[in-house]
C-alpha cells in the first residue's frame, strides 16, 4: 500500500487541528486558506504545463539528446512533459503498468521512457544511423580540383 497518498491529507488535518488548539477558529481559517492556496498553485502549474503541451504535436521534442541529458530517475510524468513541452507518444497498452512513452526530434533521434506509477524508472536514447540518414539514392561527385 502506498502511504504517501495519505500523508498529505493527514498532515493537512494535523495542521488544522493544531491551529484550532493554538489559535481557535481564526487559526483554522488561516491554515485552511494556506492549504487552499497551495492546492490552487499546484493546479495552476498543472494546467500551464498541459496548455503548453497542447500546442505541440504528440511525441515531439526539440532535441532528444538534450532530453536524455536532463532526465533523472524518479521524476514524475508532469515534470517530463514540462521539460519537453509535449505529451509523449504512448508505446505500451493503455492503462497498464509500466507505461512507455516516446519523444522524437526532427533528426530522427528518440527517447523511450518507462514510467511506473507515474515516476520515471528508465529511459533509452536511440540515434539514427549516420549512413541511413545520408542515403539519398544519388551519388555525389566531389568538386574538380585540377588546373583551370
Amino acid at each position: 500500500m502506498n502511504f504517501r497518498r495519505f500523508l498529505g491529507p493527514l498532515v493537512g488535518l494535523a495542521l488544522i487541528a493544531a491551529s484550532y488548539r493554538a489559535y481557535g477558529w481564526g487559526g483554522v481559517a488561516l491554515v485552511t486558506g494556506g492549504l487552499v492556496m497551495f492546492l490552487l498553485l499546484h493546479f495552476n502549474r498543472t494546467m500551464t504545463v498541459l496548455r503548453r503541451a497542447a500546442d505541440r504535436p504528440i511525441g515531439s521534442v526539440a532535441s532528444a539528446v538534450m532530453l536524455n541529458a536532463k532526465l533523472r530517475k524518479g521524476v514524475n510524468v508532469l515534470h517530463v512533459i514540462a521539460m519537453t513541452r509535449a505529451l509523449g507518444e504512448l508505446r505500451s497498452p493503455k492503462d497498464q503498468q509500466p507505461e512507455m512513452f516516446r519523444w522524437t526530434d526532427a533528426g530522427g533521434s528518440y527517447v523511450d521512457a518507462e514510467f511506473y506509477g507515474g515516476k520515471l524508472r528508465s529511459w533509452n536514447l536511440t540515434r539514427p544511423d549516420a549512413d541511413a540518414a545520408d542515403q539519398t539514392g544519388q551519388a555525389v561527385e566531389p568538386p574538380a580540383s585540377g588546373p583551370v
